[in-house]
């Protein structure tokens, strides 16, 4: 899909030279590429301390071998 954004070219020339891409589009995809996983990771660290753990769960014996 084409789109025209317009970027500060300062912000997408350093983009460009810290990705190591080649093209501004290899750049932008691997930054947003980068911001996406950060905020699921941030989304997960917030759940730490959050969740229920039952202590007498066995998660042995919930596997079968057969």
């Amino acid at each position: 899909m084409a789109t025209n954004l317009a970027i500060d070219p300062e912000l997408l020339e350093t983009a460009l030279s810290v990705s190591g891409e080649k093209t501004k589009k290899a750049a932008v995809t691997k930054a947003l590429t980068e911001f996406i996983a950060r905020r699921k990771q941030k989304r997960l660290i917030e759940l730490f301390g959050t969740l229920e753990w039952d202590n007498e769960y066995d998660y042995k014996s919930e596997r079968s071998r057969g």
